[in-house]
């Protein structure tokens, strides 16, 4: 029995260029495509498949949205990243929607059918190069925790404050202390979380989704 595959990407010659690439091995056939996430959702609301190729960049509804959407719908469908964005931040967020493989589009036909065929066999699938920068990636956020977990419940509003961009004065009248003592949070912060001035801090918050922009 042929493995059954959609394809989600907004160009037409990269999806046509996929198709043929996949069809060449007989095990697989591409039995749907989608200009976008929309049209995703309604080729896998009519289409039975095992494997979603699936890239980021997409009009209307981008790629992380529509996993979103699959991983809330508890669609069984696996999922495959097929994408250009190296940065591992999309790798993390990816795998914490819930996919199952992610590999770049410059990857040989040799690991895209290996990608496939492996989460089809229940394995997660990242390729190989991301790796490394992911583990660094990981081991830094769980050091950012442990400096998160160190701040004090009024600490952390301060710097909620700091990333919004809020002088003393103002943190002070918001808070309803005392200037000093925001000065005083503000050294205690710094040594905590391990910076030299306020801008640090600020994209420490941003970075650790203290503050949403």
């Amino acid at each position: 029995m042929k493995v059954k595959v959609i394809l989600a990407d907004d160009h037409v010659m990269i999806r046509e260029g996929i198709k043929q690439l996949l069809e060449f091995d007989q095990k697989i056939e591409v039995v749907a495509q989608a200009n976008d996430g929309v049209e995703c959702l309604e080729q896998l609301s009519k289409v039975n498949a095992d494997v979603l190729l699936l890239d980021i960049n997409m009009p209307r509804k981008n790629g992380l949205e529509t996993l979103a959407e699959i991983r809330k719908n508890r669609t069984n469908i696996k999922v495959l990243m097929l994408t250009v964005h190296e940065e591992v931040e999309y790798l993390v967020k990816a795998t914490e929607i819930g996919v199952d493989g992610y590999i770049l589009k410059d990857s040989g036909s040799a690991e895209l059918k290996k990608a496939i065929f492996a989460i089809l066999d229940g394995e997660s699938y990242i390729q190989p190069n991301l790796i490394p920068e992911l583990n660094s990636y990981l081991i830094h956020k769980d050091d950012d925790k442990n400096k998160l977990d160190a701040l004090t419940k009024r600490e952390v509003e301060v710097l909620i404050e700091v990333a919004k961009g809020n002088f003393n004065k103002d943190i002070a009248m918001h808070l309803n202390i005392s200037e000093r003592t925001v000065k005083n949070h503000m050294v205690s912060i710094f040594k905590k979380i391990e910076v030299a001035d306020r801008t640090q801090a600020a994209v420490f918050a941003i970075k650790n989704n203290l503050i949403k922009i």
